[in-house]
């Protein structure tokens, strides 16, 4: 025999591609040897000696432990845990993203409640911020001869698109990833979703028009798929308030239209808003606790 090669065998990780080398000593000759390098040289076999690293004696460089690379394959980070839409390790960029949007669910629960009372005292306010119903009550006002409804026209166009954005960047940085934390475990979300998402695919940036409509549409779907699916942002951002602005238009002339029986609704609105708003406010809440105990159920 030619000689004996005493060695180890390993795998070894690198640039995310895996590839097996041999380290060992032939005939008091220190030499490393990799799987591609030919084993017979003309002189005869190498016959190996391959034992498994016990963590004593000298270990083959670069080789890690069988057992430790299986058990960091099987922990998960917490950034791939179940409920969360990163596909990568987060950083600056996605903490800020995820921050906007929990600043924009809060902020819609605090106005929930609150609608009914800016509506009944100054719906001009309200139709600034972009709420439909503000913007046909500034028509009524403006029918009754208030001048103010070409600046809360232009402002209820800018607010009303003003959260839309930042959708269209979740999908931007996570794709599908946000799609799934919001459907959660819920079957219907889930097919709600998925119809939207269907929408958004087929007709790219013409569905950004089907969310202004007064339909049942998960819009903030149909802007991150937009944001996945490669749209620009300033094409976005263009056909998204150009859509806000003629639905706005429609519901301000739809306000003239209606005219003077819409004022005497008011009246009796006012009445009762506060009333409303509790209601309204309840209602949060009991959702709240329902959905809580929903999810406690699933899980």
């Amino acid at each position: 025999m030619a000689g004996i090669f005493q060695g180890a065998l390993g795998v070894q990780a690198n640039g995310g591609q895996a590839f097996l080398r041999m380290y060992g000593t032939r005939m008091g000759q220190d030499e490393g040897l990799s799987l591609s390098e030919k084993i017979y040289d003309g002189e005869g076999p190498y016959y190996l000696e391959i034992s498994e690293s016990t963590g004593e004696g000298t270990s083959a460089p670069g080789v890690e432990p069988a057992g430790t690379a299986a058990a960091s394959q099987d922990e998960l980070e917490w950034w791939q845990e179940p409920g969360l839409p990163f596909d990568h390790k987060p950083g600056r960029k996605d903490f800020v993203c995820l921050g906007l949007i929990s600043a924009v669910a809060i902020y819609s629960l605090i106005m929930l409640p609150l609608q009914p009372v800016v509506l009944g005292w100054a719906p001009q306010v309200l139709g600034a911020l972009g709420y439909r119903t503000g913007m046909i009550l500034t028509g009524v006002q403006a029918y009754m001869g208030d001048h103010w409804w070409p600046l809360v026209l232009g402002l209820g166009t800018l607010l009303s698109a003003k959260f839309d954005w930042i959708y269209w960047w979740a999908g931007k940085l996570w794709g599908r990833g946000i799609i799934e934390m919001w459907s959660g475990k819920s079957e219907r979300a889930k097919k709600r979703n998925a119809r939207a998402e269907k929408i958004a695919r087929k007709y790219e940036t013409l569905a950004i028009v089907i969310t202004y409509l007064p339909i049942p549409i998960p819009a903030a779907v149909i802007y991150a798929v937009l944001g996945e699916a490669g749209t620009s942002l300033k094409k976005f951002l263009g056909v998204d308030i150009a859509s806000a602005l003629v639905m706005q238009s429609i519901y301000l002339a739809l306000g003239w239209w209606i005219g003077e029986p819409a004022v005497k609704v008011m009246e009796v609105y006012t009445q009762y808003m506060w009333y409303i708003s509790f209601a309204l406010l309840v209602g949060v809440v009991v959702f709240a606790v329902w959905s809580t105990k929903r999810q406690m159920k699933e899980q």
